[in-house]
């Protein structure tokens, strides 16, 4: 089921204020639908990230997180869209929002995890794909980095 029609609202929020709609969308694609073990999903991280979160008509459809490292360094994670909203740009309006708080934070190079399917994805924004493919949670991932 489509909703390309419902306008989709970018909102940056703190843990404490995003974490009962992150953890749900969270839960429901990486748990329920990729089976990754409940335990890897929360971790030490979420308390310091700056969470993207993506709503439409007041429901959260997707997510994703920013971490600052030191030197500078940034780290995106933690992006998941729920299954009907998928291909509608929610994915590209999360993450222009989390490099547009990267450069208001001064970072100047952001890194993830991507799984290996959506690395055409990233690339679209510039991210370069580094090293070998490894396994996370049972799902081929590859580091991948942009310099800002």
């Amino acid at each position: 089921m489509a909703h390309s029609q419902t306008p989709i609202v970018i909102l940056m929020k703190t843990w404490q204020d995003a974490k009962l709609d992150a953890y749900s969308i969270r839960s429901r694609v990486f748990i329920e639908e990729q089976g990754v073990p409940e335990e890897m999903e929360l971790d030490e991280f979420d308390l310091d990230a700056r969470h993207a979160l993506a709503y439409a008509d007041s429901e959260c459809i997707g997510t994703a997180r920013l971490v600052t490292l030191a030197g500078n360094i940034g780290r995106i994670g933690r992006m998941a869209v729920l299954l009907g909203y998928r291909g509608q740009g929610v994915a590209k309006q999360l993450l222009g929002a989390l490099l547009k708080a990267s450069q208001s934070q001064g970072i100047k190079e952001i890194e993830l995890h991507a799984q290996v399917t959506v690395i055409p994805f990233y690339e679209q924004f510039g991210f370069i794909a580094q090293g070998d493919v490894y396994d996370e949670a049972g799902i081929p991932h590859r580091d991948m980095i942009l310099r800002i």
